[in-house]
């Protein structure tokens, strides 16, 4: 069982950007969550130096979202599956879901060997499944670098759940600061700042920092799965920069504030048992719960997440589950929205 459980309606789920809304992306909502005392206060988004002080440090995630869902067609003909990239393996080879048009098996029997089609110059061949999730591949793609980039953006289209109401473009996926391209799915906790609001906090003295982290899928889309046990394998690159500059601010007694469980992972992975950090490239699997409480991070700035999801454990590594159930309870009270075009929580 979740540490934190509550019913959430439909009519809180945000199914288009908030500037589709009417809302600049900048304005959603804030609950702010004390992590010592529990005590909620609620803001808009655009209000977020009310809660910070000069010294203290965001780190954000500067991944940029691919179009990683593809149409797929073995080599020798037959319908499409559906191929939805969830990530680069250590070996080069990509983690990819196949299913069918309805989200469940695909068309065709997939087996190692296997070469898929996906469109006017780009194809690849099956590896392995992954003993874990049963749609889940290794797959090799016969481009890679700027050459896979580009047949990409021209055959691909972002990740898109039943709850959106419609396939938004590429562009309403993407953080205003995000530069290397690697997502399979946004790192959502950073969509809502805008070119103001980050001027706004470097001139109050908030410093800001950028790392990676390549996100992977969100759901594996079977009822069947467990998929909250699961631990995704998600690359991340520290550079010596960033780790510089987080150290510093901690050594100076600033708050380093997480943007996004992402973040989280990147730093949680490598930072040493007295919250140092180091810079580093390579593959996470750690999960954090309330049993590895943050040793580099001294908040964090995320969506809300769905009832039984994974990043709920990771919250109570912040602040009591009890604590996270209250907070929860009363956005849903108040009418937040949730999922990567809702509104934010600030447990600092």
């Amino acid at each position: 069982m979740s540490p934190v459980t509550f019913t959430l309606p439909d009519a809180l789920l945000a199914r288009e950007p908030p500037e589709r809304r009417g809302l600049p992306r900048d304005r959603v909502r804030l609950l702010v969550l004390d992590r010592a005392t529990g005590e909620r206060h609620h803001a808009r988004f655009d209000a977020l130096g009310r809660f910070l002080r000069p010294g203290d440090r965001l780190v954000v995630n500067a991944s940029r979202t691919l179009p990683a869902v593809l149409d797929a067609r073995p080599a020798g003909g037959g319908p499409p599956a559906e191929g939805r990239l969830a990530g680069r393996r250590p070996d080069g080879a990509w983690r990819a879901l196949l299913t069918g048009p309805d989200g469940r098996d695909p068309p065709f029997p997939p087996h190692p060997g296997l070469r898929l089609h996906f469109g006017t110059g780009l194809s690849g061949t099956l590896g392995p499944r992954d003993p874990r999730v049963p749609r889940l591949w290794a797959l090799r793609l016969d481009r890679s670098g700027a050459d896979l980039l580009d047949r990409l953006h021209r055959l691909g289209r972002p990740v898109r759940y039943e709850y959106a109401a419609a396939l938004w473009p590429l562009d309403d996926y993407q953080t205003v600061y995000a530069r290397e391209p690697g997502s399979a799915e946004m790192p959502s906790a950073g969509r809502a700042f805008t070119w103001r609001v980050l001027f706004g906090l470097r001139r109050q003295g908030v410093g800001l920092t950028s790392v990676v982290l390549h996100t992977g899928l969100s759901s594996y889309l079977d009822d069947d799965l467990d998929a909250r046990h699961l631990v995704p394998e998600e690359e991340y690159h520290v550079s010596r920069e960033a780790a510089e500059a987080i150290n510093a601010t901690r050594t100076a007694g600033g708050r380093i504030v997480a943007v996004g469980t992402t973040v989280v992972r990147a730093l949680e992975t490598v930072a040493d048992a007295g919250g140092r950090v180091r810079p580093g490239h390579g593959v996470t699997r750690l999960r954090i719960t309330a049993e590895t409480p943050p040793r580099a991070c001294d908040g964090l700035l995320t969506g809300l997440h769905e009832p039984e999801a994974s990043h709920l454990d990771l919250l109570t590594a912040f602040a009591p589950a009890a604590v996270i159930q209250e907070a929860y309870a009363e956005a849903v009270e108040r009418g937040y929205l949730w999922h990567e075009f809702g509104d934010l929580n600030l447990i600092l």
